[in-house]
């Protein structure tokens, strides 16, 4: 970044035009302390809400000098005191409040919009003077056993630094406890801020990891233990990971081209390495990333093999349960034809009219027993041949 140099006061004549594009109102309280103070009567107060905004703060050499309540007042500060840097936090800003950073500023009219919309993937951009960042900060919420992330925006420049925040993360408040109580660190600029944020947000992956690598533990555990609900549970985690790798995987170029940057407009060598190392904290946290995809991938599979065996085993068990079933339907159909035959002799027989022929017939008797049996026998033979019995 180049060095910082006295702003002059922005007239409306040289101020960029900015697209205005409606947002959300705030619906989060902000994790940091509002600043507290009265507002004065200016002008630019009436079109600015001071809601948003979480806390801003002028420092010189690392300490704070000024904790303006209201945008106003900051930017009047800052005009005052043009070796200071601002430091702004902002939460779910309103329109008119990212209008009035971007005229004061000279922020560029595609980051602006950016800001306003959120939603955006994690990059990198130079416009003249200003960076801008935007980071994905996650959180893991113990109660629901569920990823949570936020995204942060950030401008920088060469005497302010801005933090736009949509979502509870990251902690913002204890980025600035832990850059005020290290002055000499803060004295470097915003881009010492900038790193204290990456460091924030990066070091906030770490619980993360640590609690989806419990859920995958337990995962394991329920998709051996034959738990129907587990293909839902692993599927939710597989896209919280798709979400959590597209968070982690671009901060790896970004931290290179930024260090790219620093050596380029001479940024102190310290906190170079301390770039380097988060960059080196991004690399492992991306690498865990990709490999809980690859994880969930093989349980999933692995899941879908066991779903596949049980059933199997139970379309097995209702075959052989259907077999048997035949089985005894055979058996009961045979014994009910070989009861039938006799009679049907029988009661043929048993008609007893008058002119049939063998109600006279000496051998009509031991006929009809002996044609019962013979019949009987017959049937018999062939079902047992049949192994219907």
């Amino acid at each position: 970044m180049p060095e910082r140099r006295a702003r002059p006061v922005p007239t409306r004549g040289n101020r960029k035009p900015i697209w205005r594009r409606a947002v959300a109102p705030a619906t989060e309280p902000p994790s940091d302390p509002p600043a507290s103070g009265p507002a004065p009567a200016d002008a630019k107060t009436d079109a600015v809400e001071a809601g948003s905004v979480v806390q801003a703060a002028l420092y010189r050499d690392g300490v704070r000098v000024a904790t303006p309540a209201t945008l106003a007042d900051t930017f009047r500060e800052l005009r005052e005191q043009p070796d200071g840097m601002a430091w702004i936090g902002l939460a779910r800003p309103t329109e008119n409040e990212i209008l009035s950073l971007a005229a004061e500023f000279d922020l560029h009219p595609l980051a602006v919009e950016d800001a306003m919309e959120a939603h955006q993937r994690p990059k990198l951009e130079r416009y003249g003077e200003t960076l801008f960042v935007v980071l994905r900060a996650a959180r893991y919420l113990d109660a629901s056993e569920e990823v949570d992330f936020g995204e942060l925006h950030v401008f920088l420049g060469p005497d302010f630094l801005i933090t736009v925040r949509h979502g509870a993360a990251p902690d913002l408040s204890a980025v600035r406890r832990r850059m005020e109580e290290t002055p000499e660190l803060l004295s470097l600029g915003p881009e010492a801020v900038l790193y204290a944020i990456l460091d924030a947000v990066v070091d906030g992956y770490a619980p993360v990891v640590s609690g989806v690598q419990n859920d995958i533990d337990e995962i394991e555990t329920e998709v051996f233990g034959g738990d129907p609900w587990v293909s839902r549970r692993i599927y939710e985690l597989s896209r919280e990971m798709v979400e959590f790798q597209r968070a982690t995987r671009p901060l790896v170029g970004m931290l290179h081209g930024l260090m790219a940057g620093f050596a380029k407009y001479g940024t102190d060598d310290e906190l170079q390495r301390y770039l380097r190392d988060v960059a080196d904290h991004v690399t492992h946290t991306s690498e865990r990333v990709d490999g809980f995809r690859q994880a969930l991938t093989d349980i999933l599979t692995v899941n879908a093999t066991l779903v596949t065996q049980q059933q199997n085993a139970e379309m097995r068990a209702l075959a052989e349960a259907g077999f048997e079933q035949n089985e005894e339907i055979k058996k009961i159909s045979s014994w009910a034809a070989i009861l039938f035959a006799p009679t049907l002799v029988g009661t043929i027989y048993g008609m007893n009219f008058t002119h049939m022929p063998e109600l006279h017939w000496t051998l009509g008797y031991p006929f009809a027993i002996v044609l019962m049996a013979v019949v009987c026998t017959s049937l018999y033979v062939i079902f047992k041949r049949r192994d219907w019995l």
